[in-house]
């Protein structure tokens, strides 16, 4: 089928510079890690108003 494009044709990502992927990747990484801590303290939080404690 040669009328099909190709995946790799005019992929806009291949056209952004390596350190603006690099910085897009490095964002959502930290966002995950922030998301994550949020959820752990909410938790850590309503454990321990329930009274359970680590020590």
């Amino acid at each position: 089928m040669p009328d099909k494009p190709s995946l790799h044709e005019d992929d806009p990502a291949r056209s952004k510079p390596l350190w603006q992927r690099l910085a897009w990747l490095a964002g959502i990484w930290a966002g995950s890690v922030l998301a994550l801590f949020i959820v752990a303290s909410l938790m850590r939080l309503f454990m321990s108003a329930a009274g359970l404690t680590t020590h």
